[in-house]
């Protein structure tokens, strides 16, 4: 239950393009938030802080109060989690799948693989 509720808080932190704007910037490295404002200029300081806030409640962001500045940085390792226990399962789970499908075609043909296609993906 607990991951559950840490996975809803990141998945909802993600879903907001502003905040992904925000972690896409931190990627290069460590930024005040007087730099991350500067990058958007479309918003307040104050709409800012507040997807900053969101971002650290996800522990997305951390940080580091140096002085009158707030230093942010990224932190990878919730979103590698994700990826971790959802995105590798689910490609594990179709490479698996794609690698029978590519088996079938090449033993029994393609009328036999169009077939195994409509079991493996209905619609």
């Amino acid at each position: 239950m607990i991951h559950d509720d840490q996975d809803d808080t990141i998945f909802r932190a993600l879903s907001h393009r502003t905040r992904r704007q925000l972690l896409d910037a931190l990627k290069a490295g460590p930024l005040t938030t007087g730099a991350l404002c500067d990058q958007h200029p479309e918003l307040d300081r104050c709409t800012v802080m507040q997807h900053l806030a969101v971002l650290t409640d996800a522990n997305l962001v951390i940080i580091e109060r140096r002085g009158r500045e707030r230093w942010n940085y990224l932190n990878v390792i919730p979103i590698q989690q994700i990826h971790q226990r959802w995105i590798g399962a689910f490609a594990g789970y179709t490479a698996d799948k794609l690698g029978h499908l590519e088996q079938s075609l090449a033993e029994t043909g393609a009328d036999a693989a169009r077939q195994r296609i409509a079991e493996i993906i209905p619609g």
